[in-house]
This record gives structure tokens, C-alpha cells and sequence, in this order.
């Protein structure tokens, strides 16, 4: 009865003045971050005024270029304008058969994209060159193995 009235006196001590039981023991080292004593300079206040980017009602443009490849028989040109909102160009190219292709187009909010298409020249067979030989590739004979011999237990067929 002394030891269990000295336990409870114990944790009553310990509960009122709240003192911290570590298992093991007081530590040695500290594990707290440094402080750090950091000094800002003072916000400046700073009026930031959107400026609107310039706007054209009436945007125009035109560009081409052209491809003529002897090597590999590429050739292709492309133009295009911009005028108050309605856009013209045409491209043309040389098809594998040999005939130019040429498509003159033009495009606005009203009608839309419209295009016309143009075929110039005679068109010949493209005889495809044949693939060359590829070595002959031996077929793959599946082999078979024999299935592992375990002993047997005795334990219905388990191992």
C-alpha cells in the first residue's frame, strides 16, 4: 500500500509541475535550427501602369519563298498577302508522277476558304525501285525441356 501511495504521489508531482521524463536520459547534443536575424529594407511602393500594345484595325502582310532541288527533284513555291482582310496566295509543287501541281486560294470572314486546283503536265508511271535482297533468315526450331525432377515429400506432392 506505501509503494502504490508513493506512485501516485509521484505522478501527481510530476503532472503539477510538468516535468518532462525522458526515457533516455538527457540529451547531448541540440538539434535546434540557428536563428537567424534577417533584415528587410522597406517595401517601396511602385505604380505599375498597363500600357495597352498598339493595335492595327487593318493588319497586312505578304511573304514567299521557293525550293528547287535538282539532287532530289524537290521544287515547290508558296506566296500570300494580307489586304484589308482578305487573304490571297497559291503554292505549287511537283508531284512524284511529274505533273506541277498549283492550288491558288483566297480566304476572308465572308466566304470563307476557297480554292482552286491545277494540274499542268503529263503524268508517267512511277515504277517503284525494287527492295533489295535481304539475306535469307533461318527459322527458329523451338526446343523443348525437360520439366525439374523435385523428391518427394510425402506430403501429398508438395515440396
Amino acid at each position: 500500500m506505501f509503494i502504490q501511495t508513493l506512485c501516485i504521489l509521484g505522478l501527481a508531482l510530476s503532472v503539477t509541475l510538468a516535468i518532462p521524463v525522458d526515457p533516455y536520459g538527457p540529451s547531448l547534443v541540440s538539434y535546434a535550427a540557428p536563428k537567424l536575424l534577417v533584415q528587410h529594407a522597406p517595401a517601396l511602393a511602385v505604380a505599375k501602369i498597363a500600357e495597352p500594345e498598339p493595335y492595327d484595325p487593318n493588319p497586312q502582310y505578304s511573304f514567299s519563298y521557293g525550293v528547287t532541288d535538282h539532287k532530289t527533284g524537290d521544287s515547290k513555291q508558296q506566296e500570300e498577302t494580307l489586304v484589308n482582310g482578305v487573304v490571297h496566295g497559291s503554292y505549287s509543287l511537283a508531284e512524284p508522277d511529274g505533273t506541277i501541281r498549283k492550288v491558288t486560294y483566297t480566304a476572308d470572314k465572308v466566304h470563307g476558304f476557297n480554292a482552286v486546283v491545277e494540274k499542268k503536265g503529263v503524268a508517267h508511271a512511277v515504277v517503284a525501285k525494287p527492295a533489295i535482297a535481304v539475306a535469307h533468315v533461318p527459322t527458329i526450331t523451338k526446343i523443348g525441356y525437360a520439366a525439374p525432377a523435385y523428391a518427394s515429400s510425402g506430403y501429398g506432392g508438395h515440396y
